[in-house]
């Protein structure tokens, strides 16, 4: 069996002859890109209309200085920087480097050869810069921010024409909470091919990485249990706890209906949270994160729609601290204490639902109505749509997100892998153990399996 923490050498073979013909085609504003990656496809489309990001730039801007992070972040970079440095030799022979950099795209760290740093530093490939996709286009790191797995670019995938020597592949290592990029770890190749085993290895990296995040995660998830039975112990408004995404650690019996989510049953393990699909509660809880970060005293209010109302309800947030970071919020339902959230963060009228969701059909992006999806599936680090045009994957590889910005079209999170739109539901089947399936009124029929923690949330949303 190959040893992922080895890296092995492969002849130079680009093959960018068509894909760069298709990038100097779209750099003229035309949108077909026959050849190109859908990943990348898209990546071009942000870089042109969204970043506005120069082709012809020759180098990555200088960085700007990184606000405050959380001190687990300090672990990612040093182990990242450990396993950059294990296989630094090995990428120097390929003439590579190896790069760790932060979550603005900033180069934290470099090593390599030096004939290649000294060739990388030409195209300030180097650390102090920044490689997001907003300040260099389409390139390793930064559109490893941008998605989820390692992303390989290569020759004239890059999005600047300075940077088509290049061979790149990155991948981001996330916050196992609020899925938020933390660090990316790539690898970069001067006018040859990665090592064949350059991806893999940099997913086995990042999977390490993660180790420590979700042993932190998970005993932030029993502090955040704690802080609520010590609310609960006094006279206090409907409870709940909530982790820095917004996800239900904990609720009581009536923040649990107003929520969506079952009653006081404790969800630490940060895959585990219950999701009550309300981006106002979402929207709050990053406030009250930046707030708290200024202010660790302070508590603010806003108003949401919670599930089956017809009217907003007041709440209030009340940071929760461990060892001096924030690790979620205790929100009390009908209470108005505390600051005021601007309109921006939390309004009182329900948000515009999209109106188009992107999808995938060879190289063609597919644009459409909500009403089109019959229900997502979660497979791998894929997320596929059943619509009226067929089986198409989305272009977000991310239920959680695609289950939030969808919630108030009328879908809802039924099961870990599946987010159901609720209006193309045309019977229910329940199992010989009282297990819940969805019968789709697509053409034929697909049925969702309901987990049993959903089924509640199902049962209310459908009037069963």
């Amino acid at each position: 069996m190959r040893d992922p923490s080895r890296l092995e050498p492969v002849s130079a073979n680009l093959g960018d002859g068509a894909v760069l013909a298709a990038w100097e085609r779209f750099v003229q504003g035309e949108d077909h890109v026959p050849g190109v990656r859908p990943l990348v496809a898209i990546s071009w489309r942000r870089c042109r209309e969204q970043y506005r990001v120069d082709p012809h730039l020759t180098e990555a801007p200088a960085a700007v200085a990184e606000p405050g992070h959380a001190p687990e972040h300090d672990v990612v970079f040093a182990e990242l920087g450990f396993r950059a440095a294990s296989v630094a030799h090995e990428v120097g022979n390929l003439g590579g480097v190896v790069t760790v950099t932060d979550a603005t795209g900033r180069i934290l760290a470099e090593w390599g050869d030096q004939a290649t740093l000294a060739r990388a530093d030409a195209a300030h490939l180097a650390p102090w810069f920044c490689w997001s996709e907003c300040a260099a286009g389409t390139n390793g790191m930064g559109t490893a921010l941008e998605a989820h797995g390692p992303v390989p670019i290569r020759g004239a995938e890059h999005w600047c024409q300075a940077f088509h020597n290049w061979v790149c592949a990155g991948i981001a290592v996330r916050d196992v909470v609020t899925r938020e990029p933390i660090a990316v770890l790539s690898i970069c190749c001067w006018r040859s091919e990665l090592p064949a085993s350059a991806e893999s290895w940099l997913a086995n990296a990042a999977t390490m990485t993660q180790h420590p995040l979700k042993r932190r995660a998970r005993d932030s998830g029993a502090e955040l249990v704690a802080a609520y039975t010590r609310a609960r112990a006094r006279p206090c408004a409907a409870l709940a706890a909530v982790d820095a995404a917004g996800k239900v650690v904990i609720a009581d019996d009536t923040a649990s209906v107003l929520l969506g989510v079952p009653a006081a049953t404790p969800a630490v393990d940060p895959t585990l949270r219950w999701n009550p699909g309300l981006p106002e509660l979402i929207a709050a809880a990053r406030h009250a994160t930046g707030q708290a970060a200024r202010n660790p005293g302070w508590v603010g209010s806003t108003q949401i729609f919670a599930h089956h109302a017809d009217e907003p309800t007041s709440i209030s947030i009340r940071p929760v601290f461990s060892s001096g970071h924030l690790i979620g919020n205790l929100v009390s339902f009908g209470a108005c204490d505390g600051v005021q959230l601007p309109p921006a963060e939390g309004t009182a009228h329900p948000p515009v639902p999209p109106r188009r969701l992107v999808a995938l059909r060879g190289n063609r992006m597919v644009l459409l109505r909500p009403a089109e999806v019959s229900f997502a599936e979660s497979q791998g680090n894929d997320v596929w749509l059943s619509t009226d045009q067929g089986r198409l994957r989305a272009a977000s590889s991310c239920l959680d997100r695609l289950g939030s910005e969808l919630s108030d079209a009328g879908f809802l999170r039924v099961h870990r892998r599946y987010v159901v739109n609720l209006g193309r539901v045309r019977e229910i089947e329940r199992g010989l153990k009282g297990e819940l399936s969805l019968v789709m009124d697509d053409r034929s029929e697909e049925m969702v399996p309901v987990s049993r923690r959903s089924a509640p949330a199902v049962r209310r949303a459908l009037g069963i």
